[in-house]
């Protein structure tokens, strides 16, 4: 039956109407397939979820599972090498099956991962999101994810599975480098610019991972949430319901770990009272791979699949990924047995259908693009901006006697360096393609033209004598290159040294998901060779190029310069020669503290006073070698002056704090002038500073320019004694300057009126203007 002139196919009707319409027809075997999800996968080994094998579905009837209809189609072009003009048929012939197989005809959501690019074969490969991160640039950060959503429209796509929203607890988690960074503001603004760059492409943002999973005891993958829940109310929540109230994200993926005890995939107070009661949330929830039968598995509050998946649907995740397994025939037993109520199926049901007439999909119009087997997937406007975000993430941390940018006339023998200088796939996060899937398929390399940093700085130097050694691999105990390295180095007049991390997943690499970390030195021997090359008293330039920061207080004072980058992506060779060469002026800022020791915690710089350096009780020092926001250009910055509109803000009002900076050096700089708040007194524990506001000032030699913030009282606001959100009177301290340890600047005002206890109506952004040019 061809199902033409019904009601759901009328475009005339709201999405609502239509899936209220739909839903009405389905069976109750129909109503659950919508809940599931179909993974075609080749069995070549590897995995890029965790136990995939272990929780693969048996069986290869796809018409069988997909007799009912089903809700999602997984990776179909992200899980083995295909071209666009493949994994465009590929899912043509998918969705074709599924619209023939179904007694209705409902095509699938398609959902691939998206969190360095749309991860698929020859598509770019950008920066990691903790080099986004970086940039502290929301308006960049937008125009890449709007960039990635019309790859991913282009090629049939409806739903990413990106961004990551975790804020950093600890640096050992192999995770970090998928994260914005240490500062729930910071991750917040960040992550709800790059859902508005996804979702005005007509893409799905998947906020994950809800809530709680980079705050897992002892940094370990999956591992428990010990933590209160006013640090988790502060700390954690904030950036998904920024993301959500102002990026307008239309769906939530939840955490594999359990929060005091309770999984959150079975957790209804986060995924129904918090999420949907009070956040007023109304997209769909879906599962991390395999999450619902882990709670039978892992967390072993179900006692089989069927009732993990009973249980999970009663808490509130709608959509069962990356297979049907605890949901599907599972769930229709559970439904007519009375162990769960079909009203609740029909919830998760309409939303799923919602977000089918939103994309498109019940149009009856074609289900594949008809360019997408044409499409470029790593044209030369995505490379324009991987190589702006790789530039503006790149942060200069040390720059001893100005030896950057490299003067060519005093620097005619380079030796590059270690593990980081010649392998490409050391500038890539583990969600990239290359690393994620390729490193299987060793014959089809790296899919897309990649420049590593030595090509790129001999390149950058021409008239230079530019020589390589790897002195030692990213990982394993060898040292045998050491003294060619030396020798290489004591004969030249600067040596890079290029060192840190090579991600890959469940312990293939030193970076990456399940690739946790036993502390903060450099993996391997990488340690070693660092003091191998400096014993040779040849000036060297130390560039970390790692998922997550290492502890570099050993030479810090020893280092001529240091340069961190976090995975910058297919055009971070040329970035970093770039730095080098002077060709680019850094401007990254650190969004995680670079520590000074490899094994003293905490890993952030949110801690109350008692958190940070305590002389006189402990002998431990936590002060981190580089602090967070820490980042220098080739042109100094001067703060100048800072003042407020006003002495006094109300409990539910607005103060405007200005803050005038100066470049005092001879080249165009960008300034990212960060504003902090500190609470001297408060009914709880606060942290010394919290990050309220930022801006990214272009300064040209010599000018002067003032970026007021607009800060609502909101940003002042914490979990008090009762459990309550609350603005509370007393005085505030504003400082600003070029990084949370370094606050030339500040302002007191006093917050007035009766304690305010806030809604889900509060402000989230601190607005920021700058002072137009005199022409």
């Amino acid at each position: 039956m061809t199902y033409v002139n019904v009601p759901w196919r009328d475009q005339g009707r709201t999405p609502a109407e239509r899936a209220e319409t739909l839903l009405a027809e389905l069976t109750l075997e129909e109503k659950v397939a919508q809940l599931g999800s179909v993974w075609i996968r080749v069995d070549d080994g590897g995995e890029v979820a965790p136990m995939q094998d272990f929780f693969a579905v048996p069986g290869t009837d796809l018409d069988d599972r997909l007799r009912d209809g089903i809700g999602h189609l997984t990776r179909v072009h992200g899980t083995e090498p295909l071209s666009p003009a493949e994994g465009a048929e590929r899912l043509r012939l998918l969705q074709e099956r599924v619209v023939a197989a179904s007694r209705l005809g409902i095509p699938a959501i398609a959902h691939e991962e998206c969190l360095t690019g749309f991860a698929a074969f020859g598509a770019t490969a950008y920066p990691t999101p903790l080099a986004w991160a970086a940039t502290f640039d929301p308006a960049l950060v937008e125009r890449m994810a709007a960039a990635i959503g019309r790859d991913l429209r282009a090629a049939g796509v409806h739903q990413g599975l990106s961004p990551v929203l975790d804020v950093v607890r600890d640096y050992r988690w192999g995770r970090v480098e998928e994260t914005l960074g240490e500062d729930p503001y910071l991750v917040g603004q960040l992550g709800a610019a790059y859902v508005r760059g996804l979702e005005q492409t007509g893409i799905i943002a998947t906020l994950k991972h809800f809530a709680g999973y980079a705050a897992s005891r002892a940094a370990r993958n999956h591992a428990p949430v010990g933590m209160g829940p006013r640090e988790f109310a502060d700390v954690i929540l904030p950036p998904f319901e920024t993301a959500l109230r102002e990026g307008g994200a239309r769906s939530v993926m939840n955490s594999y770990t359990d929060v005091d005890g309770v999984p959150v995939a079975a957790s209804a107070d986060l995924l129904r009272r918090l999420l949907r009661e009070e956040w007023g949330f109304d997209g769909t929830v879906v599962s991390d791979y395999w999450s619902i039968p882990f709670l039978a598995t892992m967390h072993r509050v179900a006692e089989d699949d069927a009732a993990a998946g009973a249980l999970a649907l009663r808490a509130g995740i709608d959509v069962e990924l990356p297979e049907t397994r605890s949901y599907g025939r599972n769930l229709v037993e559970q439904v007519k047995a009375g162990r769960v109520e079909e009203s609740v199926v029909d919830e998760a049901v309409r939303r799923v259908l919602r977000q089918k007439a939103e994309l498109g999909l019940l149009d009856g119009g074609p289900l594949v693009p008809e360019g997408a087997a044409d499409a470029d997937p790593d044209s030369a406007a995505n490379r324009e901006l991987a190589a702006a975000v790789a530039e503006r993430s790149i942060v200069l941390l040390r720059n001893a006697g100005r030896l950057l940018p490299l003067d060519p006339r005093t620097t005619a023998r380079i030796a590059v360096i270690g593990p980081c200088a010649d392998d490409p796939r050391t500038l890539m996060g583990c969600y990239s393609f290359p690393n994620h899937v390729l490193d299987r398929y060793p014959s089809r390399g790296m899919g897309l033209p990649v420049e590593t940093v030595l090509s790129r700085v001999e390149a950058e130097f021409p008239g230079a004598a530019v020589r390589y050694a790897l002195g030692a691999d990213v990982s394993g105990g060898d040292t045998s290159g050491f003294a060619a390295a030396a020798d290489l180095a004591a004969g030249s007049d600067v040596a890079l040294l290029l060192v840190g991390d090579r991600a890959g997943m469940f312990g293939g690499g030193t970076s990456g998901e399940g690739c946790d970390a036993a502390d903060l030195r450099l993996p391997g021997v990488q340690a070693e060779l660092v003091e191998a090359v400096l014993e040779t008293g040849t000036p060297v330039v130390l560039v970390v190029v790692s998922g997550r920061p290492y502890a570099l207080g050993a030479y810090e004072d020893r280092v001529a310069a240091a340069i961190q980058a976090f995975f910058p992506g297919v055009e971070g060779g040329a970035a970093l020669a770039g730095v080098l060469s002077g060709r680019v002026n850094p401007s990254g800022r650190l969004p995680v503290q670079i520590p000074r020791s490899p094994s003293i915690n905490p890993s952030t710089y949110l801690q109350p006073p008692l958190g940070g350096r305590a002389d006189g009780i402990t002998v431990l020092d936590p002060t981190p070698a580089f602090p967070f926001g820490h980042g220098l250009s080739y042109a100094p910055v001067a703060y100048e002056a800072m003042g407020t509109s006003q002495p006094e803000c109300r409990t539910d009002g607005e103060i405007e704090a200005r803050v005038t900076v100066r470049n005092a050096g001879e080249r165009p700089v960008e300034e990212v002038v960060q504003l902090y708040a500190s609470d001297p007194v408060a009914q709880v524990t606060r942290p010394v500073v919290w990050l309220v506001g930022f801006a990214r000032v272009p300064l040209e030699p010599g000018e002067s320019r003032e970026v007021a913030f607009d800060v609502p009282a909101d940003a002042f606001s914490f979990t008090g004694v009762d459990g309550r959100r609350l603005v509370e009177p007393g005085e505030i301290v504003l400082s600003s300057g070029p990084s949370a340890g370094d606050l030339p600047l500040s302002a007191r005002i006093r917050v007035t009126g009766a304690p305010g206890v806030l809604g889900a109506a509060r402000r989230l952004t601190t607005r920021a203007r700058l002072q137009e040019r005199n022409q």
